[in-house]
């Protein structure tokens, strides 16, 4: 018998949380709820789970703060992340993906809507490394950058870097093809595999995200290069 999916909920309003859980419980999903930051973190550190869901708006510590811990180290730092914030405002939203969430759900938000978005990010978590052909994604090393998919590890000029699966699948794709310009349409049907609800603006959130851990000067990147008008390549060999 498969275990069921285990998610821990994060969220300070009770109504909130019990429906949340419920509507994910319904689907096979076993749910931890927590109402506060500080005991959220503490779990995160703890124990692993198969998805986040997160409130940007929380008593004790804010939800970017655990968000940006989760994402530093820990048994979590790769699991998928939803984020839920009151907030409609993009500079919100923006923040939620920059300090590490893989999607966001803004409310009041549709239940069936939140249960789908959930699956989405689990089967992202379980789907194969993006790939432009059918082969094995083999170890890279171009430009300092050392890349072994089956072990999801990064080095870069000798120093490992740790990158969420969604980084990783990113970074491979790119520095698979150095030099080939791929556009945000390209590169959210190979990285999110067509997911409906990730716009191009993830496409450029997750590259800051790498850019900070890979380049020696983010606001001066020289591996990940921005091709204006069309999108982004990997530096050429």
């Amino acid at each position: 018998m498969i275990a069921p999916r285990q998610v821990l909920v994060v969220e300070d309003e009770q109504n909130i949380r019990d429906l949340v859980c419920l509507h994910l419980g319904l689907e096979g999903y076993q749910c931890v709820p927590v109402g506060e930051g500080r005991e959220a973190l503490k779990l995160a550190s703890e124990r692993p789970f198969d998805l986040i869901v997160l409130d940007l708006m929380l008593p004790g510590i804010d939800g970017v703060t655990i968000c940006r811990a989760i994402r530093r180290q820990g048994v979590n730092r790769s699991v998928p992340i939803l984020m839920l914030t009151a907030r409609r405002e993009e500079s919100d939203k923006v923040l939620g993906l920059d300090s590490g969430a893989d999607d966001y759900l803004t409310k009041p938000f549709g239940l069936r809507e939140l249960v789908a978005r959930a699956a989405a990010l689990l089967r992202r978590a379980r789907a194969p490394l993006a790939a432009d052909d059918g082969d094995s994604p083999r170890p890279l090393s171009v430009h300092g950058v050392e890349l072994d998919p089956p072990r999801r590890a990064v080095r870069v000029r000798g120093t490992p870097v740790d990158v969420t699966r969604q980084e990783f699948s990113l970074l491979y794709l790119l520095a698979s093809h150095p030099g080939i310009v791929f556009t945000r349409e390209r590169l959210l049907s190979k990285v999110w595999q067509g997911q409906a609800f990730v716009t191009e603006r993830s496409v450029d959130t997750l590259i800051k995200r790498l850019r900070r851990k890979i380049e020696e000067d983010s606001a001066s990147p020289r591996l990940i290069v921005t091709v204006w008008g069309d999108g982004y390549k990997f530096a050429d060999v």
